[in-house]
């Protein structure tokens, strides 16, 4: 058995059977080492164990009484997770599955974004990539949270497993002869505006729902107001303070946010919608799923379009970017049931503050680790267009 210390953390790696003719031997093997370094987190690295019996469950029964620490089991193949399943054992430790291994090589790419991309597997399943710079931590969260959604009743795609693709994470979901909306509208421009006033319905139907005290979501602001410290070092206290004013002025409630509602996250199946982009949800006022949308279709095309080119736009959209206007003019007046033109962009006015911000903290936490990149995303975003925009900000009254 292979046993390695780093960082505080004692991994042990057993081989084969651990069974009535080891067990004593492994123990030793584990008290011994666990001895010399006592004060530890312990994993035990199940990736190349075949088998264990219960001589071998007493033994890691044994070591969860003796570690001062945590003990987390991994990388547990199917048939040994079914044993601790059976037995109970999942229950008394963090017992970790084998992630499944697949390859996107030769699928079709029907998605993508800043943090990953969407692949059609098979005719039955699609498969959500993350870059690899995405925690395995916020992978499983999404797909906790997928299940959850559906649960609730929310029209999401069924999630199945965690998997791994070379230094990606992913989730696979079943999608049977789904498309995306980015890819209809694409391939069927006409249908633009019926979408997209479907889709404002969604929105708001999403928005009707309460998950309850116990749905485990983030609270919208707390997660705003966590981040404003998180970037108190580039900012004066006093435009903290503006920041922290700004978002505590949003009225309190306890409404599902989708917290990523775009064309590429929604699927169309047999006319009905999915939802395959749900780990991003909480609860809070429907304005921050607004400006969230604001900042992807009204936003982020011009200020990429400059940046970047349209290439890189239509990329980021799915579709070609002389739609995104229209797209967001037309849920605007969906969503608030507005007729014309100038109320449409009174509302867009209204909500721009909140668009800003969601593009300030989106840059800011891809720019993480480049001070300089932060230093001047701060100057150009935070100072010369989110702070002028919230002298400007109107109560909002729905």
């Amino acid at each position: 058995m292979k046993t390695t210390l780093i960082n505080n953390c004692l991994t042990f790696q057993p081989e084969g059977r651990i069974d009535s003719n080891n067990a004593p031997a492994v123990e030793q093997e584990i008290m011994a080492a666990l001895n010399e370094t006592p004060d530890v987190d312990v994993v035990m690295d199940a990736e190349k164990l075949e088998y264990i019996s219960s001589a071998g469950l007493r033994v890691l029964l044994m070591l969860l009484e003796s570690v001062k620490k945590s003990l987390t089991v991994i990388n547990v193949s199917p048939e040994v997770y079914d044993i601790f399943e059976v037995t109970g054992f999942s229950k008394l430790m963090d017992v970790k599955k084998r992630l499944r291994e697949i390859s996107v090589e030769g699928c079709d790419e029907i998605g993508s974004g800043a943090y990953g991309r969407v692949y059609r597997i098979d005719p039955e399943t699609i498969a959500k990539l993350y870059a690899p710079s995405v925690d395995l931590a916020v992978v499983e969260r999404e797909r906790d949270i997928s299940q959850k959604a559906f649960l609730m009743g929310i029209p999401t795609a069924i999630s199945y497993d965690v998997v791994k693709c070379g230094d990606c994470y992913g989730v696979v979901y079943e999608l049977l002869d789904a498309q995306t909306l980015a890819q209809v509208i694409t391939e069927t421009p006409d249908r633009l505006t019926e979408i997209t006033v479907r889709c404002a319905g969604l929105l708001k139907g999403l928005h009707r729902i309460v998950p309850g005290a116990n749905s485990g979501l983030e609270n919208r602001k707390d997660e705003f107001l966590g981040w404003i410290d998180s970037i108190s070092e580039y900012v004066t206290a006093a435009e903290a303070d503006t920041l922290r004013n700004f978002i505590r002025s949003v009225p309190d409630r306890d409404t599902l946010l989708h917290g990523d509602f775009n064309f590429k996250n929604i699927m169309l199946r047999h006319d009905e919608f999915q939802i395959i982009d749900i780990g991003d949800a909480a609860i809070g006022h429907p304005v921050f799923d607004l400006g969230m949308m604001m900042q992807v279709y009204v936003i982020m095309p011009e200020g990429l379009g400059r940046e970047k080119g349209e290439a890189e736009v239509k990329r980021m959209l799915g579709f070609e970017p002389a739609k995104a206007a229209e797209v967001w003019h037309t849920l605007c007046g969906a969503y608030f049931g507005l007729s014309s033109s100038e109320e449409i962009d009174a509302m867009t006015a209204k909500l721009m503050p909140y668009g800003i911000l969601w593009n300030l903290y989106h840059r800011i936490n891809r720019a993480r680790g480049d001070s300089g990149m932060m230093s001047m995303l701060v100057d150009k975003i935070l100072r010369g267009e989110l702070l002028p925009a919230i002298r400007q900000s109107q109560p909002l009254d729905f």
